[in-house]
This record gives C-alpha cells, sequence and structure tokens, in this order.
C-alpha cells in the first residue's frame, strides 16, 4: 500500500471511530443522567450503542472498510447484527424494568407519543431483519435480499425519528450527524448491492 493510501485509510478509519465515539461518550458525560438508576442509563446506553452499531452494518456488508476483506468484512457484519440485537434488547428491557407501564403501552401501540411508536416499529424492524439473516439459506435470494433491505430500511428511518424526536442523554449534534450517516451509508450499500436487481447471483453475495 502506498503513503496516499495508507493516509487515506487512515483518515477514514479516523472518521469512523469518531462517528461512533463522539455520540456514546457525550451521551455518557450528560448532565440529564444525573441522579437518574443505573439500569435507565444502560437502557439508553444501549440505545446509543444500537445507533452506532447501525452505522458500521452497511460499511460492513458492502466491505467499505479498509483492511478489512470482503470475507472478514461480511463476518464482522453477521456479528454485528447479533451485536445490534442484544442492544436493542438491553434498551427495551431496561426502559421496562425502570417503567414496565409505559413500554407495554408502546409494544401495544397505544403510547401517546410519536417518538415512542417510532422506536417500537424500529425494534420490529430489527428482530426482523435478524430472523430474515437466520432464515437466508432457506429463501430465495431475491426475496431474502428484499425483504432484508426492506426491514433494515424501516428499522434506520424509525431509529432516526425515535432518536431524534426525543429529548435526552444524546447530544444535539452528534445526534442528527449519526442519523444523517446512518441513513447515507445505508442509501450507498442498497446502491452497491443493486438488491432490486434481477440476475441471478451466488447466495455468497
Amino acid at each position: 500500500m502506498n503513503q496516499p493510501s495508507r493516509v487515506k485509510s487512515a483518515l477514514i478509519w479516523c472518521a469512523v471511530v469518531l462517528a461512533v465515539l463522539a455520540p456514546i461518550s457525550l451521551a455518557a458525560t450528560s448532565p440529564l443522567l444525573q441522579w437518574r438508576e443505573p439500569t435507565y442509563i444502560a437502557a439508553g446506553l444501549a440505545g446509543v450503542l444500537g445507533m452506532t452499531i447501525m452505522f458500521m452494518q452497511p460499511l460492513l456488508a458492502i466491505g467499505a472498510l479498509p483492511g478489512l476483506s470482503l470475507q472478514r468484512s461480511r463476518y464482522l457484519h453477521r456479528y454485528g447484527g447479533i451485536a445490534l440485537v442484544l442492544a436493542v434488547t438491553v434498551h427495551v428491557v431496561g426502559l421496562w424494568i425502570t417503567s414496565p407501564p409505559d413500554v407495554i403501552d408502546v409494544l401495544l401501540f397505544r403510547s401517546p407519543t410519536p417518538f415512542a411508536i417510532w422506536g417500537v416499529l424500529a425494534m420490529w424492524a430489527v428482530f426482523g431483519a435478524a430472523l430474515l439473516a437466520i432464515l437466508r439459506f432457506r429463501l430465495p435470494l431475491r426475496v431474502w435480499r428484499l425483504g432484508h433491505t426492506a426491514l433494515v430500511t424501516l428499522a434506520v428511518i424509525g431509529t432516526g425519528v425515535h432518536a431524534l424526536q426525543i429529548i435526552g442523554t444524546m447530544e444535539q449534534v452528534t445526534k442528527v450527524t449519526l442519523s444523517l450517516l446512518i441513513g447515507c451509508t445505508l442509501f450507498a450499500a442498497i446502491l452497491r448491492r443493486k438488491v432490486w436487481a434481477m440476475g441471478v447471483r451466488s447466495r455468497r453475495n
């Protein structure tokens, strides 16, 4: 690798690390966390962590990160999906522990707060995308690709609206920036993968 390529790779990784660490760090030091229960804090930070994983997932799916082979990148993408499901689960369970009635109302779509409805839509979309990933080799390739992409898109939209409508622990600038980055990386991945294409491809692609 020549010097310009190394510099470019370093800059890309620095940008990725900044995009991941800045929202988490600022949320963890938010003054709104004062006097909050540890369970609530863990639930909130799990939500922020889930957003950063969402940002990474499209990049890993298309092998866009320098220094990682496509095979290694997609291997990490699979484990990233597991980590995302765990982060969402911790987020929801933690909020349920702190306020069961509110979470039950959200899950039953009875909550009067719009951000809660977007959050539960995103949650089910994440779980649905993970289920399709498990069933990948049992489904026609085109059905799997379109279904997985549709659910991931719903998860990204729902998460972005959910986060932006909440006045909470996430710092506003990093929250908006991260939401935009998630949308942009997903859009880039969809264009790169051409999920709408009818051509026959190997199931490994």
